[in-house]
């Protein structure tokens, strides 16, 4: 059966066009500004006047919980929850029970995801001290990259950014992405000291930006970059949380020729430490969401190019394990339902235009990973593609949060725009708030040399 979507404002590569997009199976076949069929053809119609088409949103950053940790979340309810919000594609991180240290493991996640997954899926390895042979075998065209993000790496203490030695010799020695978590422990701990001493257990969240603080970001940070810069490989670094950090990475450089690339996320580009009073733990994350210049700054780094991409950092929890003192409260929140809502919501306020929205979620996601054909709206492409109404406003309630925590930090909130229709390989999977469960989602694919 073929598709066909009609007078729809395409966003994609830089500018909008109303135009037909015509799908055949998991492809876009044509694009044109008006498809005539044969009359003996059998299709389906859909009207887009006056909804945009975008590419799907390819997620790099998401902890779908699955296997082990499956009463916060499963790859199948985020998922759902992610093509709801437009979201086609997803990496998910190796902090999972276990850790996903093996090539067997990795594996597993894959068979997982193969049966239950709404969106196209790709899955990191894992790095720590001990499994570095192994991490060196991973297939560079069949898996994202490697990572110790959410991991750590000496049994219960520290991140890569803290081993410069071990990053000396993984940097050397491998030609895959390295995605890293950027944030160094011990001026962490320092912080956690000092507040601990004031206020006990009890520390007032509005003091987490001052203990995961801007120094730790951008101390660790500079020695991870020091190093990528003398072995040239290919580094992506995750959730830059400030704005001294962004003013790191170089913007005279072509996407596809960076060595390292950066992103930020939703939450960071949100919320800032004026959110804390009200919402708490519901805004614990680390890194930390910090100040109103950092927030405005990361976008401003998105708009110039120095950083590259927008991530979500979904990592739901259950609304107890948010609960509790500063220490017990767990860090991070679900994000994937409503991160292109958010970024709408800032095209409205005329901060950023929709067009660098969509380069940013998804063609330069496509391109840091060397994705084949997906990220972009071209006929020969996979047809993962979203339709939206830019004037539909809604408010985010318990009644529509479909994460399998069912919280959400963006609760009574209002957005302007709604996301419509989500198709994923050319099948409409979400319709209005209905959804399509017949067939799942494919494993992503890509380039061999990044």
């Amino acid at each position: 059966m073929k598709t066909i979507i009609r007078n729809a404002s395409i966003v994609n590569e830089g500018r909008i066009i109303i135009a037909d997009v015509l799908l055949n199976k998991d492809r876009i076949e044509k694009i044109d500004a008006q498809i005539a069929l044969p009359s003996n053809t059998n299709y389906d119609e859909i009207n887009a006047e006056g909804l945009y088409l975008m590419p799907g949103i390819i997620d790099d950053q998401v902890h779908f919980r699955d296997p082990g940790l499956t009463h916060k979340a499963t790859i199948y309810s985020e998922s759902k929850s992610a093509v709801a919000g437009g979201i086609t594609s997803f990496m998910d991180m190796p902090n999972t029970i276990p850790n996903t240290l093996t090539q067997k493991l990795l594996e597993e996640k894959y068979a997982i995801a193969s049966g239950t997954s709404l969106a196209n899926y790709s899955f990191f390895m894992g790095i720590n001290k001990d499994n570095l042979e192994e991490a060196l075998k991973t297939d560079t065209e069949n898996v994202c990259g490697i990572t110790d993000d959410g991991l750590y790496f000496n049994n219960d203490d520290g991140i890569l950014a803290n081993y410069p030695d071990f990053l000396e010799e993984l940097f050397s020695r491998t030609n895959t992405l390295i995605a890293l978590h950027s944030e160094d422990d011990s001026i962490i701990k320092n912080n956690t000291q000092k507040y601990r001493s004031i206020y006990g257990q009890d520390i007032p969240f509005r003091y987490h930006p001052l203990i995961r603080s801007e120094e730790a970001c951008v101390v660790a940070t500079k020695r991870v970059l020091e190093i990528a810069k003398k072995h040239n490989n290919r580094v992506h670094i995750y959730h830059i949380s400030t704005l001294e950090e962004a003013n790191l990475f170089d913007n005279t450089i072509p996407l596809r020729d960076k060595r390292v690339t950066a992103e930020a996320c939703i939450h960071h580009l949100w919320f800032s430490d004026a959110d804390y009073e009200k919402l708490g733990s519901k805004i614990k994350w680390n890194p930390s969401v910090k100040t109103e210049k950092d927030k405005d700054g990361l976008l401003e780094a998105l708009l110039n190019n120095k950083l590259d991409i927008i991530a979500t950092d979904h990592a739901p929890h259950t609304i107890v394990e948010k609960g509790g003192n500063y220490f017990e409260a767990l860090s991070g929140g679900p994000l994937v339902q409503h991160a292109l809502p958010v970024m709408l919501e800032l095209y409205h306020k005329d901060k950023i235009s929709l067009e660098k929205i969509v380069e940013k979620m998804c063609h330069n996601v496509a391109e840091i990973y060397r994705l084949k054909e997906r990220g972009y709206i071209r006929e020969g492409y996979y047809a993962d593609l979203i339709l939206v109404d830019l004037n539909n406003l809604w408010v985010v309630s318990t009644k529509n949060i479909l994460y399998k925590c069912k919280w959400s930090p963006f609760e009574n909130q209002s957005f302007q725009s709604s996301i419509l229709k989500t198709f994923v390989n050319g099948k409409l999977v979400f319709d209005n708030g209905v959804f399509n469960e017949s067939s799942y989602g494919k494993r992503l694919k890509f380039e061999k040399y990044r």
